[in-house]
């Protein structure tokens, strides 16, 4: 019997030596795991500053964006940010088959990377990056339907390029840590060119952005 018994002990201690390094394993993996693809949509307000102050009025900004996160710690991004109407546009076309408003729209297009810093078990996370960002502005035409398009030959529009810098936190909102919800920041820095746009004149500007944006996100 004691034989049997000293048998039973040597087999549990073969057991646990192997069921250790295993638990430290599963640990360690869950320690590691993320979401490498991450969509999020944006939703907030822009003000121009710089040379934009005068010519521009604070306005609506939505965006989105798709991230890859190859580490941890860091992601690569790109986006696409609109604010509607900031250069204050107020024309109309009149055409033969009747009168189509004009508006304006600031096109952004970030290209670059963050740092995270997740906290709470992986649960929630903070961040901050920039990069490069194209900037475009464009007068549209409020075309009648989605079947048929007026041509806007007094559409006026300029462009350049930048560079952006961004923060701010998420939190997954559920236990699978798919959807999380968040609050940013994000300032665009560049020089535009063409021809006005509103009041904005026809000479190169010295053209400054900043947003606040509450944030929704899928991961995956």
């Amino acid at each position: 019997m004691e034989r049997e018994t000293r048998k039973g002990d040597a087999a549990s201690q073969q057991r646990m030596k192997w069921a250790l390094p295993l638990l430290l394993a599963a640990a360690a993996w869950g320690q590691t795991r993320y979401p490498h693809h991450n969509l999020t949509l944006n939703l907030g307000g822009v003000v121009g500053l710089a040379d934009l102050a005068r010519y521009t009025e604070p306005s609506t900004v939505l965006g989105g964006g798709y991230g890859y996160r190859f580490h941890r710690n860091f992601q690569a991004d790109i986006g696409l940010d609109t604010a509607f109407g900031a250069a204050r546009v107020r024309d109309f076309l009149n055409t033969s088959i009747g009168i189509f408003r004009i508006k304006d729209r600031q096109y952004f297009v970030p290209m670059g990377a963050r740092a995270i810093l997740p906290f709470g078990g992986g649960k929630a996370m903070a961040y901050g990056g920039g990069g490069f960002a194209y900037m475009r502005y464009s007068e549209v035409l409020r075309q009648p339907s989605s079947y048929y398009r007026i041509d806007c030959p007094d559409c006026a529009s300029r462009s350049g390029w930048g560079y952006y810098s961004q923060t701010g936190f998420s939190v997954f909102v559920d236990r699978a840590r798919m959807f999380r919800l968040g609050l940013g920041a994000r300032m665009y820095r560049g020089h535009t060119e063409g021809l006005g746009l509103g009041n904005l004149p026809g000479v190169r500007t010295r053209d400054r952005w900043v947003s606040g944006l509450v944030e929704l996100g899928v991961s995956f």
